[in-house]
């Protein structure tokens, strides 16, 4: 079945399936689903069929996402649909689409409607909306999830393959779990919020919903780019999905620091999500989750709900009935903090960012439960506030620390609740998290959404170059997990392949800080063949890096052992006198791990 945008993009390259008969498809889906809460405005059938056809005059091949249907959150503009922010009052008409819609339309994207929210995305619970509740098409008692209920449930439901919600606190993320699909929330920036409606402007960002986190990767790559228009974006290199790291060290919080508020079902969820990282062959390392917890508390105790009540405070004075009772108590709160409390929080703010980049310092992403527990929409309804707030017990702090996330379904519980978990990093690490996560996703072997569509099989990743990368290859320290690996991370580097040289070579261990090792060419045949990985760099990236190299090292040409060239480091032979050979260990990273042991 054609479900997944990759497939679906499949079957229109292929002809078996035309763009114009998947919107079809996706208009007769939401009419047979009979839920008016998913959508807030739809368009025009005819029209969005007569767009589709027109896709015939294109050429396919340059449209990742050629005849995709899409729905977008109503906090994002549509033209020609109004944009409501699910208040009524609010409501206006836009004469041109959010910089991300219209990316996502160039790359042959065709949007459906517009979908519900919690109110101007206050909320992480789905229920705060004039225009009803959707409902979770996974167990139809619970909540969907917020601020992205609509979004969230459109995909899970089938209606369309993709759509786009915002997420400030979690709103990309807690509906990704309750629905049982990807919810990716990409570096602050990385996508332009230019015709957003803000909820806390500083903090916003556009998020993906998607079966898959590969078709998540294809939105964002669409999406991804700066924008004049948007004072907040920022030029950030987006890398390509690689292989799955070896030595791969996640984070989990230390003993006693997790939270589940009394969930046995999330709690066993969540350690069986730990167990099958082990089991992909990552370490798990223990770090101190405390300081994010105290970061989180910043976002609703501090003065970013400021940020909420500017959006608001004219409508607030002029209509305040206007405004749903939950959405009002939170953002009235705003009016009533002092720039001295805006400053103090900054402050401590930026003492809690260090903390969390020291907490990263051996770490290449941090593993979490999306949210502790699950409620019921009478529990919501009930009791609105606490359980909202116990919601985004591990999403609250993510873009106050500037982090990527990437929410990922974990398991069904046994009472049939989907539980899921997220991986966070720092920004600029969007394609690292894919990388690891598409492979977690796979391996779950979960059907995707509500449906019983089984998981495609895991696509291949091309390990040839893309673009203007330049492949280099490492021996030492920047090997995946070794010190300095995150400086190729940095600059938009993705893993390729590990492989090995040819057996021309001999390794040495340098006296330098940090310890790095010297590959030495020596007559073909007569050295060791050294493990290596090769790794893309963007053009310019390459030229940064290559700069950066200190002495003894240098870049040459390594030969592998399938005869392939291909730049690296190497040392000259003047530079290893007194130097202790370790070609026998096949490696560096073999070398240091005995050397640690001893």
């Amino acid at each position: 079945m054609s479900e997944t945008v990759a497939a679906i993009v499949a079957a229109h390259r292929a002809g078996h399936l035309s763009p114009a008969q998947t919107v079809a498809r996706s208009f007769q889906r939401i009419r047979e689903h009979n839920d008016p809460a998913i959508f807030i405005s739809l368009r025009g059938e005819k029209d969005a069929v007569a767009e589709a056809e027109a896709l015939s005059a294109k050429n396919a091949a340059q449209l990742p996402l050629y005849g995709i249907p899409v729905a977008v959150k109503d906090n994002i503009d549509v033209a020609g649909l109004p944009t409501t922010a699910a208040c009524p009052a609010y409501s206006y008409m836009p004469s041109l689409d959010a910089t991300s819609v219209a990316r996502l339309r160039a790359a042959g994207a065709i949007v459906i409607g517009k979908t519900n929210l919690d109110q101007f995305a206050t909320g992480l619970v789905g229920v705060r909306s004039p225009y009803g509740i959707p409902d979770n098409p996974m167990r139809g008692d619970l909540i969907p999830g917020g601020s992205s209920s609509g979004s969230a449930v459109a995909v899970s439901a089938g209606l369309v393959p993709l759509a786009l919600g915002t997420d400030t606190a979690g709103s990309g993320r807690v509906p990704a779990m309750l629905n049982n699909i990807v919810g990716l929330k990409p570096s602050l920036g990385l996508v332009s919020t230019a015709g957003v409606v803000p909820a806390c402007r500083t903090l916003d960002c556009v998020s993906v919903f998607s079966l898959t986190v590969d078709d998540a990767m294809t939105a964002l790559r669409a999406m991804a780019g700066p924008d004049g228009a948007d004072p907040f974006s920022r030029n950030r290199e987006l890398a390509g999905v690689s292989a799955f790291p070896a030595n791969l060290r996640l984070g989990v919080p230390r003993d006693g620091q997790l939270i589940f508020f009394g969930d046995k079902a999330s709690e066993a969820a969540y350690g069986a999500a730990l167990k099958r990282w082990t089991a992909l062959g990552s370490t798990l390392v223990g770090f101190d989750l405390e300081p994010f917890y105290e970061t989180a508390r910043l976002l609703y105790e501090g003065p970013w709900v400021a940020e909420r009540y500017l959006v608001i405070r004219n409508l607030l004075a002029s209509s305040p009935n206007a405004i749903h009772p939950v959405t009002r108590e939170i953002a009235a709160g705003g009016a009533r903090l002092t720039a001295a409390d805006t400053f103090a929080a900054l402050y401590r703010l930026q003492a809690l960012r260090r903390i969390a980049e020291r907490a990263f310092a051996n770490i290449d992403a941090l593993v979490l439960p999306t949210a502790p527990t699950v409620y019921s929409t009478a529990q919501v309804l009930a009791n609105p506030i606490e359980l909202n707030s116990r919601l985004g017990t591990y999403t609250n702090f993510v873009n106050l620390l500037d982090l990527c996330g990437l929410a990922l379904p974990a398991a069904i519980r046994p009472d049939k609740i989907p539980f899921g978990i997220t991986l966070l990093a720092p920004a600029g690490q969007d394609a690292r998290l894919a990388s690891i996560g598409r492979v977690f996703q796979a391996d779950t072997k979960l059907t995707l959404g509500a449906g019983c569509v089984p998981q495609p099989p895991l696509a291949d990743l091309s390990v040839s170059l893309s673009g203007d990368e330049i492949a280099i290859a490492v021996v030492g320290a920047h090997l995946s997990g070794m010190a300095l690996n995150s400086e190729l991370k940095t600059l938009g580097g993705r893993l390729l392949e590990a492989t090995i040289t040819a057996p021309d070579y001999r390794l040495y261990a340098l006296d330098t800080a940090p310890p790095k090792p010297g590959m030495l060419r020596v007559e073909a045949g007569t050295g060791a063949s050294i493990e290596l990985e090769i790794w893309a760099l963007p053009a310019a990236a390459f030229g940064k890096f290559v700069a950066a190299i200190p002495p003894p090292l240098s870049i040459g040409t390594v030969r592998l052992a399938d005869g392939r060239g291909v730049k690296g480091f190497i040392v000259e032979a003047a530079d290893i006198d007194g130097a202790r050979e370790i070609s026998a260990f096949g490696g560096w990273r073999a070398f240091v791990a005995e050397a640690a042991a001893g």
